[in-house]
């Protein structure tokens, strides 16, 4: 990504602190990573409530799988190409979703996730389940890829962004595509990395 100073510095913060939420973090987890913004996306920013705390944003989250760990990015993952046998070319590996509408997930630095996890916050499932006690009233899923609004909570649980018709997708291959919603019904099989199914891509 190119961003070898913000890693050097968050590297270094650590050193001093593994908290993210104490002062050595604070300068860091502001910053903004041009890269991680989608260019229609107005909230860069945010600074949740009652925490009081200013995060970044990051626009796009690793996907983890069909489930929370066959897919390539997720807690502690050590995935490497040669794990992949279901082809670079037909395997998600990044995914849009604009952050929560009470923006806590969805912050480019330590996002904590649904239980410490980073689920939903930096990765998630394309059958992302609600196992969060911050979004009581949303149902507990499974969620599917599908419209979603910026002030709709339980959005947060499913990739979407606001392009119409779609959101893009980081291929493992290195190729970036925009799916279609209408392709919900493939989203499982693209986002294992060994389950051997046969799905095309359009």
């Amino acid at each position: 990504m190119e961003q070898s100073s913000a890693w050097d510095r968050a590297m270094k913060a650590f050193a001093e602190d593994k908290r993210f939420w104490s002062p050595p973090h604070f300068e860091i987890r502001r910053m903004e990573i041009a890269a991680y913004i989608c260019p229609v996306e107005n909230r860069r920013v945010g600074n949740p409530q009652p925490e009081n705390v200013v995060a970044a944003f990051s626009h796009y989250l690793g996907v983890s799988g069909k489930t929370t760990t066959d897919g390539l990015l997720y807690a502690n993952s050590r995935v490497r190409i040669g794990d992949i046998i279901d082809g670079t070319s037909f395997t998600l590996m990044v995914g849009e979703r604009p952050p929560s509408t009470d923006e806590r997930f969805g912050w480019w630095y330590a996002g904590v996730g649904q239980q410490l996890d980073g689920s939903a916050d930096s990765h998630m499932s394309v059958l992302e389940v609600n196992r969060t006690f911050r979004a009581p009233t949303c149902p507990p899923g499974p969620y599917r890829f599908s419209r979603g609004n910026a002030t709709n909570d339980c959005d947060m649980f499913h990739f979407w962004s606001l392009h119409a018709g779609g959101a893009h997708f980081l291929f493992a291959d290195g190729s970036v595509r925009f799916l279609t919603y209408t392709g919900e019904s493939i989203m499982p099989a693209l986002a294992t990395r060994a389950g051997q199914e046969v799905v095309e891509v359009q």
